[in-house]
């Protein structure tokens, strides 16, 4: 990875350099910034890359366009109207997040517009959240018929508190970036246009820092959070399974697909 601000592709993600800080910025606005197979990947080996590059001394996260990231694309995994098995789908989600949380470097995400799906934990793993004040925060699974997956069951109780995420989950109403940084787990609320100004400060304090001490507390203190994270994601595979079976989550599927309302029955 070159130390210059040239822009590099990997899937959908643009890296840039600025100095000892990584850029990395969801460049699929014309998909709201969902994640597609090839975006998770590329993704999935940088985290492996930058824990020994030690040029890369802080990493941002943000994405283009109105939207920060919206979730899984609706086109990664096999076809939504037919019975979905996530076991295996969400493989490539799982070993995504695992590697972010894992990742020994400071982390700053710059949330520059709708959050959802697998866009919270994009953004909420990340060590400081910088989030614009008009963000939207959208839970969305439980919309389409879906459990939380993808790795959520498994960090997210550890970053929101437990009524908060259940009304996220369950109500599916928009939460707003204020209210999360009441509850903690948005470090600074700032309008739409200094959000990337803001997030570039934090990180260049963080990349002046002792970047290996940074990443032994993360070690210690993300460990003692999730201490067994191989449990968790075996029990949302299972999970997910028993689901893929169900009524409304392939209503829920078929619903998003066809711009309506689902009309689940409980089955």
């Amino acid at each position: 990875m070159s130390n210059d601000e040239s822009i590099e592709h990997r899937g959908g993600a643009a890296l840039s350099r600025e100095g000892s800080i990584l850029w990395i910025r969801i460049d699929r606005a014309e998909e709201r910034n969902s994640l597609d197979n090839d975006t998770i990947d590329e993704l999935t080996a940088l985290w492996a890359e930058l824990q020994v590059d030690a040029s890369v001394r802080a990493v941002v996260i943000t994405g283009s366009g109105r939207d920060f990231c919206t979730g899984g694309s609706v086109h990664a995994g096999p076809p939504p109207s037919s019975l979905l098995d996530y076991r295996h789908a969400t493989k490539g989600f799982h070993a995504c997040f695992t590697g972010l949380w894992e990742l020994e470097k400071p982390v700053v995400s710059a949330v520059n517009g709708t959050v959802a799906g697998v866009g919270w934990m994009l953004a909420l793993m990340a060590d400081l959240v910088v989030a614009a004040d008009e963000a939207r925060w959208i839970h969305a699974f439980t919309r389409r018929g879906m459990i939380p997956h993808a790795g959520d069951p498994t960090f997210m109780p550890h970053l929101l508190p437990l009524h908060v995420l259940n009304e996220a989950a369950m109500l599916g109403d928009a939460i707003t970036s204020e209210r999360l940084e009441r509850h903690g787990a948005v470090n600074r609320v700032v309008p739409a246009a200094e959000v990337e100004a803001t997030a570039r400060e934090i990180a260049e304090r963080l990349a002046t820092g002792p970047t290996r001490s940074f990443g032994l507390t993360k070690r210690l203190y993300r460990r003692s959070l999730v201490p067994s994270i191989d449990t968790s994601l075996s029990e949302e595979r299972a999970a997910t399974a028993m689901l893929t079976v169900t009524h409304d989550r392939n209503e829920g599927a078929r619903a998003f697909l066809e711009g309506r309302r689902p009309a689940f029955t409980g089955e």
